[in-house]
């Protein structure tokens, strides 16, 4: 199989990858990555030194794609699928481009802080760095909520990229700075995500490994069964 993509089922950058190739169907390879693991990590740092997740490995052109957003626009690139997930117009598609970055940013990066922290030794907590991820949350929230208020999808009537960084980033989001009950355009956006059959499939999949989430028990009933 010429695509081969390290990553773990528990890791909200990889989701957003998953998402993308099961749009589209596309044949690939999963190399699941326990960074526990002395040995199995010491070999995902050979192929990426950096050693984060998720990297597609892509055998027939002998390259390595890192970063959740240059491998969904590789594969656009080499490996369309029925599902065009980069609209052909040059401003539907910076739009795509901007709100994907949107979501990675400033709903990913802070919700990660605030995880990252609760998994910290007692004692070395960073108590300001927590306050700080979860303000940038909350001016976050009401952005999506205007941006979703006209729309289905992130940018339009059109599922894309931004919709792959979306649903992993508020997935995670909503546990550790709960949304859906003070927003409803992005609560209602949340669930027609988590309709599609790719967002189903990347969940069921995670949903074993769920317990090892700092915060599981924040997590609704529904995925924690």
């Amino acid at each position: 199989m010429a695509l081969s993509l390290y990553f773990h089922p528990l890791a909200s950058f990889c989701h957003k990858v998953l998402i993308a190739l099961y749009e589209n169907q596309t044949p690939f390879k999963g190399l699941l990555v326990d960074k526990l693991n002395v040995e199995e990590n010491a070999r995902f740092l050979e192929v990426w030194q950096v050693g984060k997740m998720p990297v597609l490995c892509d055998e027939t052109a002998n390259k390595v794609i890192p970063e959740s957003s240059i491998i969904v626009e590789y594969l656009e690139q080499h490996y369309p699928g029925a599902r065009p997930l980069l609209p052909v117009d040059p401003d539907q598609r910076l739009e795509a481009r901007l709100w994907d970055r949107f979501y990675d940013l400033y709903v990913q990066a802070p919700m990660q802080k605030i995880v990252i922290d609760r998994l910290r030794p007692e004692g070395s907590q960073d108590p300001q760095g927590v306050a700080e991820a979860r303000a940038i949350l909350k001016t976050a929230y009401p952005m999506i909520e205007k941006q979703l208020s006209d729309k289905t999808w992130a940018c339009g009537e059109f599922f894309s990229l931004a919709d792959c960084a979306a649903i992993p980033a508020l997935f995670y989001a909503d546990c550790v700075e709960p949304f859906s009950k003070t927003y409803p355009h992005a609560a209602a956006y949340f669930e027609r995500l988590l309709a599609r059959p790719s967002v189903k499939r990347v969940i069921a999949e995670a949903q074993p490994y769920f317990p090892n989430f700092p915060f599981y028990a924040a997590m609704p009933e529904r995925f924690r069964k």
